[in-house]
């Protein structure tokens, strides 16, 4: 069993205040009016109040190593609806699985990028913009990113905080960084809402140690 060590939950600490910070402010930005009137998301999209609360947070990892700042949040902005929230970082950074699940899908558009789908249940995480590229022969369709010695099958089982991409630029991007997307049975949330229900849980967790 590893020794409990107050410097690393300090640390910790500290990063996951800060990122509730610097989302509370964009979860604020979302909700404003715009143009006078309060937006209305839509049915397409749900409730994260409603989703985000009451699940087990615990082994749920923060999407980004070498995180640096959030670059546009969920919600209505100049060219239509941002369906996720992007999280920039040096290029090369390794992104991790927030949540243990399935390769589902693995793509490349002039939009997204190359892209990854794994699946959690009735849960969809999407990662957008990262390096390598996608290929598919007799044994199936694979995400590969030599540089960062990265291989993802589509159909393969792959566990919370495991890395499975870099930031790149791929697609339509204008610098480095993770678009990251939720859904919830086929519903798209607001991924802010959700790093917050995480942040409550696990900084709740340090402070019972």
């Amino acid at each position: 069993m590893a020794k409990f060590n107050p410097l690393q939950v300090g640390k910790r600490r500290t990063l996951l205040k800060r990122m509730l910070w610097v989302l509370v402010g964009f979860v604020c930005l979302t909700l404003i009016p715009w143009g006078g009137q309060q937006l209305d998301i839509g049915a397409t999209k749900a409730s994260a109040s409603q989703v985000a609360v009451g699940v087990d947070w615990g082994n749920a990892s923060f999407p980004v190593e070498n995180f640096q700042e959030y670059t546009s949040p969920f919600g209505y902005r100049g060219g239509g609806f941002h369906y996720g929230l992007d999280l920039a970082a040096p290029m090369g950074s390794y992104i991790r699985n927030w949540w243990s699940g399935q390769v589902v899908e693995l793509w490349e558009d002039n939009r997204c990028g190359t892209g990854i789908i794994i699946q959690s249940g009735q849960w969809e995480h999407i990662y957008c913009h990262v390096q390598g590229h996608v290929q598919s022969n007799a044994n199936g369709t694979y995400f590969i990113d030599r540089g960062g010695g990265l291989e993802l099958r589509k159909g393969q089982i792959v566990a919370a905080g495991t890395r499975i991409a870099r930031v790149g630029m791929t697609g339509r991007t204008t610098g480095p960084h993770l678009h990251w997307g939720l859904k919830y049975s086929n519903r798209w949330v607001d991924p802010a809402r959700v790093l917050i229900a995480m942040y409550n849980e696990q900084n709740q967790r340090l402070s019972q140690r």
